[in-house]
């Protein structure tokens, strides 16, 4: 059945790439993507599919079953089928897609790889995170890696030879970096060092993959200051490796470098990916290669993370599509009662549950969030593919501003929408989507931890209220206001007069939050002013959808001038109307919520035990 099979649907995704955000034509001029053309953009979206659908999909109900194991060396093995996956994905150049061309990558726009994620993601979670972090971690050590190495090891890792982590949570630290204990001893070794330590919740932190696995690993060196001020970066492989980054060692006999992981943690969801508890040093020396310089950890750490969170938007995303796919294939399959008109006649014919209009309220829900997150995404990729590569610099660094100010936002709305897309899914299959037989059950357990690891979202909302807005006095904001607000104009102009009012009047509320809380914390009632991160950053977030919601309009309406109407572009004018009716309205009563004042939570007789 249809309404058990992943299957992705090119027609939406190229629609956002080539109708609305005409990507190709942004990048054409670009020297390096200039090898590039809308034929050979598509032509790997094709092949993504295929991958994503006759390789991902089918090991992916199998993998939560079985599981990830470890022996008594750290050694893990994941579950069947994995590492065949991982073969074909890197012989095919998937996994390092985006990757510089000199590194071994495929040299493509980043906006690609959010795109092929939708895919991919999707069809498998668990299994990507392996990739995922390899290509993380790679990028920090092809731009900051010793020189005499990261021309080799982040090679290894694009093309999928090697592995990759990010090691920054110790138990007891958690969120808080700063507290971490790891240590890093220098040796006579110019560059390296001794690391010692542990480190929690570790994705990828072992697998049967790859040859190697290279850690990238927060310590503090001796006489480093407290805080994170005090932490530096280290590259720390699994297998020690010669100067040319070839294996020490016999086969079947390689030299350890005592970084192994020690267990693996049982969790909710992900259960294909392999979270490890990490040992470095405990069992012999662990050597480790000083990234950057020393007390540059927490910057250059901060490079993945921003990465690592625009990923994992991309995870909320996938997710959310993946949710509506199964939900609109399930509701035109399955029959059950008969139509509402006909609730009285107990002769009416059985129809599927499409008809019933609670079930097309929750669908319209999950399309229009699908289709307003994927827009999202991709823009924000092309803005930082755009932010690297532009020859103006002032317009680089406008872009890369945006992506700054977008990037917590981003991924908290995207998470959190996905797993509620997740859980209505689960809804609309009724009983049927609480039990195993059916999928939509394990996008629910696999999509909880999105809002919650690479910085929980409340953590996303402190960063956004208290660095990303106070960046030049508000200055990101503002410029942001005012071009959704000549958007806005522009978007009355086509038609669209009532809707870009009401989304006008909700960017209008957004920046009165926005300066209710800029007063409160000139009062230095901070607590007050955090109190209400978290509502302002939703807030934000639906605003951003409802942007997108318009523009997509907008251009289905080009479209269909152009190339007669359709279904699908029929639906992104519906979804606007949707949105603005149904969805905004919860952004202009977080609105009223933060701007009340109310501290009620703060009460220091509440909670007490």
């Amino acid at each position: 059945m249809s309404s058990t099979r992943f299957t992705v649907n090119l027609d939406e995704i190229t629609f956002v790439l080539f109708d609305q955000l005409e990507m190709h034509k942004k990048l054409a001029g670009l020297e390096r993507y200039a090898d590039f053309d809308r034929e050979i953009y598509e032509a790997t979206l094709q092949g993504g599919k295929k991958i994503s659908e006759d390789v991902l999909a089918p090991i992916n109900r199998p993998g939560d079953q079985a599981g990830c194991t470890i022996d008594a060396d750290g050694n893990v093995t994941t579950p069947e089928g994995y590492k065949d996956a991982w073969v074909q994905l890197a012989e095919g150049g998937w996994i390092g897609v985006s990757a510089p061309a000199e590194f071994g990558g495929g040299g493509m726009p980043f906006v690609m790889s959010m795109a092929l994620y939708e895919g991919f993601i999707g069809a498998s979670v668990a299994f990507m995170m392996y990739p995922g972090l390899a290509v993380a971690a790679a990028r920090v050590i092809a731009k900051h890696g010793p020189e005499d190495k990261r021309a080799a090891w982040a090679t290894k890792m694009f093309t999928g030879e090697w592995g990759g982590t990010m090691c920054l949570t110790e138990a007891g630290a958690g969120s808080s970096v700063g507290d971490n204990r790891a240590k890093a001893t220098p040796t006579d070794e110019p560059g390296v060092y001794l690391i010692e330590g542990e480190k929690v919740f570790i994705s990828a932190g072992d697998h049967d993959m790859v040859e190697n696995i290279v850690h990238l690993v927060l310590a503090r060196t001796p006489n480093a200051g407290k805080g994170t001020k005090g932490l530096s970066l280290f590259m720390v492989p699994k297998l020690l490796v010669d100067d040319e980054g070839e294996l020490l060692g016999e086969e079947g006999a390689r030299e350890s470098n005592n970084a192994r992981a020690l267990r693996i943690e049982h969790k909710m969801g992900i259960n294909g990916s392999a979270t490890c508890v990490m040992g470095f040093g405990a069992t012999g020396p662990c050597k480790g290669w000083m990234i950057g310089v020393e007390n540059q950890g927490i910057e250059l750490m901060f490079l993945m993370m921003n990465e690592a969170r625009i990923g994992v938007a991309a995870q909320g995303m996938a997710i959310g599509a993946a949710a509506y796919n199964y939900s609109v294939h399930y509701a035109n399959e399955r029959t059950q009662g008969s139509s509402i008109r006909e609730v009285r006649n107990p002769d009416a014919p059985r129809v599927a549950i499409v008809n019933h209009p609670d079930v097309r309220r929750m669908l319209m829900t999950q399309k229009v969030f699908a289709d307003t997150m994927r827009s999202l995404c991709c823009k924000v990729a092309l803005m930082s593919d755009l932010a690297d590569e532009l020859e103006d610099e002032e317009e680089r660094t406008r872009l890369s501003g945006r992506v700054d100010l977008l990037t917590p936002i981003l991924k908290s709305i995207c998470t959190d929408i996905g797993y509620e897309m997740a859980t209505l899914a689960v809804q609309v299959y009724g009983g049927y989507g609480y039990i195993q037989e059916y999928p939509v059950e394990q996008l629910v357990r696999d999509s909880k931890i999105f809002s919650i690891y690479e910085g929980t979202n409340g953590i996303q909302a402190l960063d956004l209220l208290g660095r990303k807005m106070r960046i030049g006095s508000g200055a990101l904001f503002i410029e942001w206001m005012q071009e959704s607000e000549s958007f806005l104009r522009e978007a009355a102009k086509h038609g669209f007069i009532e809707q870009a009012a009401r989304i006008t009047k909700a960017v209008q509320s957004l920046a009165a939050a926005a300066m209710h809380l800029a007063n409160v914390g000139r009062q230095r009632n901070i607590e007050g002013a955090m109190l209400q991160a978290s509502p302002f950053l939703k807030m934000f977030g639906y605003v951003l959808l409802a942007i997108e919601a318009a523009e997509q309009a907008i251009t289905a309406k080009r479209v269909m001038a152009q190339r007669g109407a359709s279904p699908m572009l029929k639906a992104k004018v519906l979804g606007l109307d949707f949105f603005v009716n149904n969805v905004l309205p919860l952004a202009i009563a977080t609105g009223k919520g933060i701007q009340s004042g109310d501290e009620s939570c703060l009460d220091p007789l509440l909670f007490q035990r």
